[in-house]
């Protein structure tokens, strides 16, 4: 069996755009220094990436699409975090986002990762943005890397 696999570890000059929320910032803010901070540990230049801030989590798929369309950024990272409330407009807003980046990437082609917390309250999202279940901004800036190095790898011939 052969088994294709990236790794978390970026070429030189890899470029990473971070698409954030301002909405949530106490729990997005850790997310974007969690995800600045996997990408420097793991090869990216701090000048090779892009913050966009966007008003909320809605707004997220609009700019990931504008930033993958500039073709400035070899992988997007998305960041915010939607909490459910006692209203509907949760569901809305988490299922709209995820759709978007998920479009995003399969229409540009572009390594989109969704660093994007959903969560049932505040408790689970502190503990998601840096506390016991960890930084997902970081997962999710990780999980861009390792995809890069694995659409690199089958473009190299590793499949065969």
């Amino acid at each position: 069996m052969k088994v294709v696999e990236g790794s978390p570890v970026a070429k030189p000059g890899l470029r990473v755009g971070l698409v954030a929320a301002r909405f949530n910032s106490l729990i997005v803010e850790p997310l974007v220094s969690g995800a600045r901070d996997a990408l420097c540990r793991h090869g990216v230049k701090d000048d090779d990436i892009t913050l966009l801030r966007v008003p909320g989590a809605w707004e997220i798929p609009w700019a990931c699409r504008q930033l993958a369309s500039a073709g400035k950024v070899d992988a997007i990272v998305a960041l915010g975090a939607v909490i459910r409330g006692s209203t509907p407009h949760f569901d809305y807003v988490a299922s709209a986002v995820a759709n978007g980046v998920a479009q995003v990437s399969q229409a540009s082609g572009l390594i989109v990762t969704f660093g994007v917390l959903t969560t049932d309250n505040m408790e689970q999202a502190l503990d998601r943005a840096g506390g016991k279940a960890g930084n997902k901004g970081a997962d999710a800036a990780l999980a861009a890397l390792e995809m890069l190095s694995l659409r690199d790898g089958i473009a190299g011939g590793a499949l065969g």
